[in-house]
């Protein structure tokens, strides 16, 4: 096991956490010079400072970026891995043994398919997906952290009691940290906390519908931020380049972070912890 690995485990041992998602290494750095005690990736903003959607880049992009994101800061980082790039479990197993090698203190995999009609897995297969991810990760002997995600709320299949079925689940093959995205209710959450335990419990916070204390009343032990921070960024970036573009002027320059400031946060050379 890592040193990162075993930090990233004591982190959900107790408390609640706030790990953000950095888009790149810059941001990652900041993150965590911030103080922050783990960061997570984000397909989306990674998607996006490619010019592309969610879900929109190659698991091998996908690697190369959980490499450049781990080797950039100091603290645990977890991999948005996605669906793992596969549908089959071995192909899934397959490829949760590539991602463990990048690094990474810890990774979900999800069980949302892309396919608008039938946007999540069977269920015995979603399941069967958890459990090949786990034995690729003990094979590895890396002591990556494994989070088995639940799409339900994010692909349009709201549904509480299933989300929970589904995490139980997950949780029974192997995952050791469960998280439904886009969970917005206090008493929802609290439901998933109820249904997991002891197991560790993410919760998403995009939007200000809670603060950290009140996340972390309802158990979760977690809370990331998905793209939501990538999102902050791209509102700045598009208020100052909407305004040159459509007023020739740029008052907006103004609410901009100092160059030195932003210059002076970033080592001469980036870092590389095992």
């Amino acid at each position: 096991m890592t040193k990162r690995a075993d930090a990233f485990r004591k982190l959900h041992q107790s408390g609640c956490f706030v790990m953000p998602n950095p888009w790149d290494a810059g941001s990652a750095w900041m993150l965590a010079r911030l103080g922050f005690p783990a960061v997570a990736t984000t397909s989306a903003g990674f998607a996006w400072s490619m010019g592309r959607p969610d879900n929109g880049v190659s698991v091998d992009e996908a690697l190369q970026h959980m490499r450049a994101i781990a080797q950039a800061v100091d603290v645990p980082v977890n991999a948005d891995f996605e669906g793992a790039f596969a549908v089959e479990p071995d192909a899934v197993a397959k490829n949760v043994a590539l991602a463990a090698a990048t690094g990474v203190a810890g990774l979900s995999v999800e069980d949302s398919t892309g396919n608008a009609e039938s946007p999540l897995f069977d269920f015995e297969l979603s399941v069967a997906r958890i459990a090949a991810a786990r034995r690729a990760i003990d094979r590895t002997g890396t002591g990556v952290l494994l989070t088995g995600r639940s799409e339900g709320f994010v692909v349009g299949r709201p549904d509480l009691e299933e989300t929970i079925r589904r995490l139980k689940a997950y949780g029974e093959a192997g995952a050791e940290c469960l998280y439904a995205p886009r969970i917005n209710d206090l008493s929802a959450l609290a439901r998933i906390v109820d249904a997991v335990a002891p197991r560790p419990v993410n919760a998403l916070v995009g939007s200000d519908f809670a603060t950290v204390a009140q996340v972390a009343e309802t158990g979760a032990r977690r809370i990331s931020v998905g793209g939501t921070l990538a999102r902050a960024a791209w509102a700045g970036f598009l208020e100052a380049a909407n305004e040159i573009a459509e007023r020739g002027t740029f008052t907006a320059f103004a609410r901009a972070v100092p160059f030195a400031d932003l210059d002076g946060a970033f080592p001469a050379r980036g870092r590389r912890s095992e």
